[in-house]
């Protein structure tokens, strides 16, 4: 049990994160103590926990050293263990800025989800490549109260279903995951994005993400929504030639989503470092965290 822990607070978008800085991946982390970490009255609050391990050190991101210094595993609210989160990994990019291990510019981020290429501006936004949205065949659909709508399956590196509705108040409160149809199709949950249009290659979207409920940003989906678009609106670059570039609009902020003719997907936003701190070690002693 560690006697002392230093943590910082950040956002992308207002999806906002606990960072725990541990290069040498000394620390455990129950899902129970992250759960209560999360907490926003219990704990800190967060939306998830941004865990800082040197690739080496951790046996999920051995193999991907030589490309990438530094993992960022990644936990949800509820603390459960998730492949990727697009906010995440901008703050991720920003924490190590910060903290001096990089410099504005390029660089690799290795995560559950692959090799993240990150580029970090001097303005403060970041631009994430996410690499390249999958489009898994059959039909899907989601569910609020007695309204249905089909849903796009979009899979970037965790998977979404997105549903195009005439406001974005029709999703509901979202306190519990939209029920989804068929069951089989996500048989490890799903994030579902509820999407309206503001203007030519502009929407607005709300998101329940898995393992953490309604959360006011999910760059993952923010990029899941964009290819949906495109494809509803018969723009597909890997045809055209043409990047293609979509607004999205989350309750927290705007996200920039730019899919090119190879078929990768950039996402372009802010990252913010907003506090750094220290846990009281009582605490870290009574909820078994480190």
């Amino acid at each position: 049990m560690t006697s002392s822990l230093a943590f910082l607070k950040g956002h992308g978008t207002e999806n906002d994160f606990v960072i725990i800085p541990d290069p040498d991946n000394a620390l455990d982390l129950p899902a129970p103590a992250v759960a209560r970490l999360c907490d926003r009255r219990a704990g800190l609050g967060a939306d998830g926990i941004l865990h800082v391990v040197r690739s080496a050190a951790h046996p999920e991101a051995k193999a991907m050293a030589g490309e990438a210094e530094w993992f960022m595993d990644y936990r949800n609210s509820d603390g459960s263990i998730a492949e990727m989160c697009g906010n995440g990994v901008r703050v991720f990019a920003r924490y190590l800025q910060h903290a001096g291990h990089v410099e504005p510019g390029d660089l690799a981020v290795a995560t559950r989800g692959g090799i993240k290429q990150v580029h970090l501006h001097k303005d403060g936004s970041v631009t994430v490549s996410m690499g390249r949205a999958l489009l898994p065949a059959g039909e899907v659909t989601v569910s609020v109260g007695d309204r249905s709508w089909p849903a796009r399956n979009v899979n970037m590196g965790n998977p979404h279903a997105v549903a195009f509705v005439d406001t974005l108040d029709d999703a509901g409160d979202l306190y519990a995951p939209p029920p989804f149809t068929p069951a089989a199709a996500y048989p490890d949950g799903v994030n579902v994005e509820f999407v309206a249009d503001r203007g030519p290659r502009h929407v607005a979207m709300r998101v329940h993400e898995r393992g953490s409920g309604e959360t006011r940003s999910c760059g993952t989906g923010a990029c899941a929504v964009a290819v949906a678009t495109a494809r509803r609106d018969g723009a597909d670059p890997a045809v055209t030639g043409e990047p293609v570039t979509y607004t999205v609009d989350v309750l927290g902020g705007t996200l920039t989503i730019t899919e090119t003719p190879d078929g990768s997907v950039e996402m372009t936003g802010p990252a913010v470092i907003v506090a750094a701190g220290e846990f009281d070690p009582a605490w870290l002693t009574e909820t078994a965290f480190g």
